[in-house]
């Protein structure tokens, strides 16, 4: 399909269309009816040809000797079907004594019908006349009175009257489809306006969403069936990108809000460094103070990079078979310092393994296990555990902690997301951890969830996908 065609409205590609289906239907048809007419009137011709050449022969047989058909050629002359056409008597090898053949037409090489046969159509010769019209043509033996004389008789039909026939008739094809064509197109150019009319204003309506207004629908209860999918999928889109832009707004919203606290930290040490005379001491611990909300601004950097690469690209992460007990306990023994400080302890119950890239498994681990050291109750124990099944691994890190109301827990993979307990008590998170993990189990074509008792035992279940099948 050419690009102009493509670049078409529906209009004009359906109005287009309905004129070629009609322009060969009624072709079709119009050409089907020629050739029936023409076969019609052909074989009608013949067969008055037949019946004219047998006519003569039972005159011959019956009424006449050939001296009063020499006396009475004008008899036979008018029995002829047209003026053109030719008659010729003559006895065998000699020359015609009637001859009829207004424009001398030369004779074929014909094989007279014997006299004991009837003249059937095997018998008939096709011709052509010097201007294209066809002729038939055929010789028959006739038998004289009861003399038993024999003489040829040849006839020939110009086919005059049919082709001028079939010519009208042609004429009056080629009109039907033209006017048919032109009907039709006028008729499908009304008919698809009135029809697309409910995709303009699906158009318009569109035109005027923007992202003030995407709170609006468009109306699928007025719609047509046919287009109704469409607006459910318009409907879903727009749902999908109300949700996106508002989680846009919450996301700069709440970046703003961490950057601007190590950024107001910094000033402000800053100034009041500079506003008085110090000593070395005291520059080296505002510098070091500074570097460490530079470092938190740098891993919230580094956090945001990451999340913004999981999302619009669709990296191929290396994975290779890791043993489930060797990470957790890893993982345990690296986090058993910060938990003794709380008081916390660990307990590890694992088998099986997992198919996953060793870093990323590993950080989204830690994640999971560092926001549980963080918010467990203090003497209580991070429970680890893990499996393996057919549909790949599971991993549960559970602890006690307060209860968390169900609409918090559905946001706690929220970027930038903590409650308000977490803003006001101890804590260095800055809200991205759970989301590092929920983007790390989707590049595993795994899964994260969450869930929490009523007593506040809350645990965090990471789904890793199996690994393909080994080819032998």
């Amino acid at each position: 399909m050419s690009p102009l065609w493509r670049s078409r409205s529906l209009v004009v590609r359906i109005t287009c269309l309905f004129a070629l289906i009609v322009c060969v239907v009624v072709s079709m048809v119009g050409g089907s009816l020629y050739h029936a007419t023409s076969a019609t009137l052909s074989t009608r011709a013949d067969y008055q040809l037949i019946g004219r050449v047998e006519h003569f022969r039972s005159l011959l047989h019956d009424l006449y000797t050939i001296k009063e058909i020499e006396a009475r050629p004008k008899l036979f002359e008018t029995m002829l079907g047209d003026s053109q056409d030719v008659i010729i008597f003559r006895r065998p090898g000699l020359a015609p004594f009637i001859s009829v053949n207004p424009e001398n037409m030369p004779l074929p090489p014909l094989v007279p019908v014997p006299v004991q046969r009837a003249v059937n159509l095997d018998a008939l010769y096709e011709g052509t006349r010097r201007d294209g019209v066809r002729m038939r043509w055929v010789a028959a033996q006739a038998q004289v009175g009861a003399s038993g004389e024999v003489i040829e008789i040849i006839a020939a039909h110009v086919m005059t009257q049919e082709a001028r026939v079939l010519s009208t008739y042609l004429l009056r094809v080629w009109i039907t489809v033209v006017s048919a064509v032109l009907i039709t197109a006028l008729l499908a150019w009304w008919v698809s306006s009135r029809g697309l009319a409910p995709l303009r204003k699906m158009a318009d309506r569109v035109a005027g969403i923007t992202p003030d207004t995407l709170s609006a629908r468009l109306d699928i209860k007025n719609t047509p069936t046919e287009l109704q999918s469409l607006a459910m999928s318009f409907n879903a889109m727009l749902d999908r990108l109300s949700t996106g832009y508002e989680r846009l707004l919450q996301f700069s919203a709440d970046l703003a809000h961490e950057v601007r606290t190590p950024i107001g930290v910094l000033i402000g040490q800053t100034q009041v460094t500079l506003a008085h005379t110090r000593n070395e001491s005291e520059y080296k611990s505002v510098l070091e103070s500074n570097l460490e909300e530079l470092e938190r601004l740098g891993r919230i950097a580094q956090n945001i990079l990451f999340l913004a690469q999981a999302d619009h690209e669709r990296q191929d992460i290396e994975r290779t078979t890791l043993n489930i007990r060797e990470q957790l306990d890893t993982i345990a023994t690296y986090f058993e310092g910060l938990a003794d400080e709380r008081n916390l302890s660990f307990e590890v119950h694992a088998e099986g393994e997992i198919y996953a890239n060793a870093i990323m498994s590993r950080r989204a681990i830690s994640n999971v296990v560092v926001n549980a050291v963080r918010y467990a109750e203090a003497g209580t124990t991070i429970r680890l555990t893990g499996s393996e099944d057919a549909q790949g691994a599971l991993i549960v890190i559970g602890n006690q902690g307060m209860p968390v109301a169900p609409d918090n827990l559905a946001r706690l993979f929220d970027r930038f997301y903590r409650g308000d307990a977490a803003r006001s008590e101890f804590t260095e998170s800055s809200g991205l951890g759970l989301s590092i993990v929920q983007a790390i189990m989707r590049l595993h074509d795994g899964s994260a969830s969450v869930s929490c008792s009523a007593h506040g035992w809350i645990e965090f279940t990471l789904r890793f996908a199996a690994a393909p099948p080994r080819l032998v």
